[in-house]
């Protein structure tokens, strides 16, 4: 039985990445699973016979009334994500939303200022931010000088998509959905403000394909970002710098590669995220300290809506 000083954590949405939370918050000490609301019963139900504590509820109105809890994780469908935080806006408790926090640019911004306007505490779960291979880049780069070049390539299908069931709207911005776990890392890398971005290839909704477009930042940092489209390709994330270049591909596997070297040493992998999904453990230690009141790394509203108007900046959609 958890202690009575223990956190309580409820959650809205019963699907995979739930169920991923759901075991990521059980490991950590000194919190209590207090309840869940969703929409299927069904999947409510299988999650309740693994994590038998959770009560569930008709109405994040009665999960939080009925639970008093101190943090709430939201990870419902992207269709459903700003009703959702409108209603769960309306309650004291810390919230760890699912990205993307809507599925434009134009929603993700509606839904900051919903939260800004009635004072919610929210923050979005940008899990790769959390993976011990990012975390070992950030901490090689601490100590780099000058210019970085950031090239990210990536890879989405919209295709397969569709056939997965996803609604046609959100495959329509499925830039947002998707490919903001990799363009996210130039908010990450890139130091300094985000002053424009030159498209090489442009996006083309009627024939997607390829992509390539060229981020220049303050610091003098640049992006470069190349994206295929319904064709084969890996998820890559590469700093080049003067002393040191580093490579996560996959995004899970850091190599670096330091100057008069032509070798890049592959950098052991994270036991953490090879028990949990990756970077899941830290990101809901993350949040516990945002509930406590102490300082956290956790991106909130309008720090992952910067990353959004990145997706913005190379597709021209909003």
């Amino acid at each position: 039985m958890a202690p009575t000083s223990a956190l309580r954590v409820a959650f809205v949405g019963a699907g995979y990445m739930t169920s991923e939370h759901l075991r990521a918050f059980a490991a950590c000490p000194d919190v209590e699973l207090v309840g869940i609301h969703s929409r299927s019963t069904h999947r409510v139900a299988a999650l309740t016979k693994t994590f038998p504590g959770l009560d569930v509820f008709s109405s994040i109105e009665a999960l939080y009334n009925d639970t008093n809890a101190d943090l709430v994780v939201i990870a419902v469908p992207e269709l459903a994500c700003q009703t959702v935080c409108e209603q769960a806006f309306q309650h004291p408790w810390t919230l760890l939303i699912e990205k993307p926090v809507g599925y434009t640019l134009k929603q993700a911004r509606q839904i900051e200022q919903t939260a800004e306007k009635l004072g919610a505490k929210a923050y979005v779960a940008l899990n790769r931010r959390f993976y011990g291979s990012t975390l070992l880049l950030q901490n090689a780069l601490q100590s780099t000088e000058g210019p970085r070049v950031v090239t990210i390539l990536d890879q989405e299908d919209a295709e397969s998509a569709l056939a997965a069931g996803q609604p046609a709207e959100v495959v329509h911005n499925w830039m947002y959905a998707n490919s903001i776990h990799l363009i996210d890392y130039f908010s990450q890398l890139c130091r300094g403000e985000h002053i424009g971005t030159k498209v090489m290839t442009p996006w083309n909704p009627d024939n997607p394909g390829l992509v390539v477009a060229q981020l220049q930042f303050n610091s003098g940092d640049i992006g470069v970002y190349q994206a295929v489209w319904n064709a084969p390709g890996p998820w890559s994330v590469a700093v080049s710098t003067a002393p040191l270049r580093a490579e996560l591909r996959p995004i899970e596997q850091l190599s670096l590669q330091i100057a008069g070297s032509r070798h890049a040493e592959l950098q052991s992998a994270d036991p953490l995220d090879q028990q949990f999904k990756p970077g899941l453990l830290r990101q809901a230690q993350a949040a516990i300290l945002a509930a406590k009141n102490q300082a956290t790394t956790l991106p909130n509203l309008k720090e992952a809506n910067r990353s959004m108007a990145l997706v913005a900046s190379i597709y021209g959609m909003e």
